[in-house]
């Protein structure tokens, strides 16, 4: 008897590429739905990538493209979702009826059985709330996050998160001073980061 294999959901930035290559590596990668996690699904910088264009060009690949940002995207206004700088709470934000909606919609759309990819203008996952925000809780569900990097190589979430503490703990220093989560340290660190952020 085959044990089935685990659901998956791979996550991609377009950042300042063509569409045709960006269409390409969606090709190559096998994706057949993508999932629009901006919370406003429009670019200033790189118009083919504005809601209407890119669903054309999508469409004329034979990909289907559906627009969640509105529930899973890491802009917010309501006060009691930010911290006092300002920038977003994703730990508060994961609680909301809202965004657990939207990511049961992406679970369901991931248990059709077609390859699916939520996309975001962030080229790097590690700087964009695809991985800080939705990544660990799809993950916690049962999903297998793969992260499609600008280079075009997979990238496994688990790989990133132990790639990130790294970057940003002693491990060493960890150990010593007793039993710390350092996944669920290094998610709030990277969440409160300042600088550019895309949503």
């Amino acid at each position: 008897m085959k044990t089935p294999k685990p659901d998956k959901c791979f996550t991609i930035g377009y950042g300042n590429s063509s569409i045709d290559l960006f269409i390409t590596v969606l090709i190559k990668t096998g994706i057949e739905i993508l999932i629009d996690v901006r919370s406003i699904p429009y670019s200033r910088f790189n118009p083919d990538f504005r809601r209407e264009p890119v669903e054309k060009f999508l469409s004329g690949h034979g990909i289907e493209y559906r627009f969640l940002g509105n529930k899973i995207g890491g802009r917010q206004t309501d006060p009691g979702l930010l911290f006092p700088d300002g920038s977003a709470n994703y730990q508060k934000i994961q609680e909301t009826e809202k965004f657990l909606s939207g990511i049961n919609e992406v679970l369901a759309i991931i248990s059709g059985g077609k390859s699916v990819a939520l996309m975001c203008a962030e080229n790097e996952p590690e700087r964009c709330h695809r991985f800080t925000l939705i990544s660990p809780v799809l993950q916690e569900r049962g999903v297998f996050v793969i992260h499609i990097r600008p280079d075009g190589r997979l990238q496994a979430n688990e790989d990133l998160e132990r790639e990130m503490v790294r970057r940003l703990f002693d491990t060493s220093q960890a150990r010593l001073t007793g039993p710390v989560d350092l996944i669920a340290e290094m998610y709030k660190r990277v969440g409160q980061q300042k600088g550019p952020r895309n949503f």
